[in-house]
Parts: C-alpha cells; structure tokens; sequence
C-alpha cells in the first residue's frame, strides 16, 4: 500500500473514532507505525477537514423512495430501465496538491443497505474522470453519475445504513474504512427507504438468503416486507 493510500485509510478510520489500536489491526500494520501516521494527518488537517472535490451519485437513486424538503438534490427518471433499489455513490476529497482521495459505496436503499464499499484511493486527480467513468459504467445507458451536494450522499449512504440497521443488517465490512469521506453522521435522514416505505429484500448472487429472510422475520415481522429471491431458496 502505497503512504498516500496508507494515510487516506488512516483518516477515515480515525473519523470513525477508531483507537490506533484498531486502526492497527484493521491495516495489519504495528501500532507503533500507526501514531506518526496519525501526528501527520492532525498536523495536515489542522486548517480543517479535507475540502470535497465532488460527489456524485447514480440516476435513479430516488426511485420509490421519499424525499423529504429536497426538491433540489438531482435525480432522472430510469423507471424504464430497471435500475431501481441499488444506488451509487462516490465522493472525493482533496488529498494534496493534484492528488485527490476516491470513495465508492454500492448501496441496497430498500433493505440491505451499504454492500459494498471501496477506498479510500489516493489518486492523481487528472485521473479521476476514468475511474468515474469505470465506477458508473453500469448506469451509461442513463446518462452516468449525477454531479451531487455532499448532503445528498450523506442522507442516501448514511441513511441507508440506519434503515439496514433498524432491520438487523450491518453495512459491509469495507464500509468503515470509506466512511470518513462522508463526515460523521449524527442526523435522521431526510429520505424514506424501502420500496414506497416498505422493506423489500432482493436476493444477489453472493447472499445468504434465507438467513436474511430469517432476519427480516424477526425484526419487521412475516407479512410485513416483500422479497425476490431464487425459488430454489424458499
């Protein structure tokens, strides 16, 4: 791992409020090596928080979703796509001169929340147009990402994961090393997940299906949410 890459991971663990100790043990490296890592982010950050670059998200995050008193964060409509219930995001922040640091997050807005995650990346910044490009190449038939306020992604990610939560499923494990590029949450999400308020579990190729129905038994209740899932499962 390269010492921008190294860093960029330091201070998104550290946002979370990570002890060394963890972050240690999250990036298998020595506690000791940790502590100068974290001397240098503070001595760098001491002007304030790395400024935002962009943050963009994918067409059709709002799709059977509420928004509440945010007529002006941007969406199209890809009804006839497909492409409801799975949302992208990705923001960026200034690392150092013309390096930028790149997070992704693939987010389940009806049930599961945060799947994956990914970053912090430390790019030179004339390369950042490729990796967006690369990132929301699933949504090109759309017309690609949505330039997005920083707000919107964090109420979209942010949010998801506390919906995900309320119905027994934690964010993706890669989720707490990116989470510092959304800043730390401490508000009630100005959106209404799962599909027109109801929980609505999609199976994918790589789920434990009938141990998240199980969940979903649990906490909501049979009856009270929807599901696809492989008949094989049921």
């Amino acid at each position: 791992m390269h010492d921008d890459e190294l860093l960029a991971r330091v201070r998104a663990l550290r946002a979370e409020g990570h002890t060394p100790k963890s972050i240690a043990r999250a990036l298998r490296i020595r506690p000791a090596d940790v502590v100068p890592l974290i001397r240098k982010m503070a001595a760098a950050d001491a002007a304030g928080e790395p400024a935002v670059v962009g943050c963009w998200v994918s067409p059709g995050w709002s799709m059977n979703l509420a928004v509440a008193d945010h007529s002006d964060w941007p969406d199209v409509d890809t009804s006839a796509h497909g492409l409801d219930g799975v949302a992208s995001v990705a923001v960026v922040r200034q690392h150092r001169s013309r390096r930028v640091s790149v997070c992704g997050f693939l987010v389940d807005v009806y049930c599961l929340g945060v799947k994956n995650a990914l970053g912090p990346h430390v790019l030179d910044e004339l390369d950042l147009p490729d990796f967006l490009r690369a990132y929301f190449a699933p949504f090109d038939e759309v017309g690609g990402p949505l330039p997005a306020p920083l707000e919107l992604a964090r109420h979209l990610v942010w949010g998801a994961v506390d919906h995900a939560r309320r119905l027994g499923f934690e964010p993706a494990a890669d989720f707490g090393p990116a989470a510092g590029h959304l800043g730390r949450w401490e508000e009630h999400s100005a959106i209404t997940f799962g599909r027109n308020g109801t929980p609505f579990y999609v199976a994918g190729p790589y789920d434990r299906s009938n141990a998240v129905l199980r969940t979903l038994c649990r906490t909501v209740g049979e009856g009270n949410f929807d599901y696809a899932v492989p008949a094989t499962v049921m």
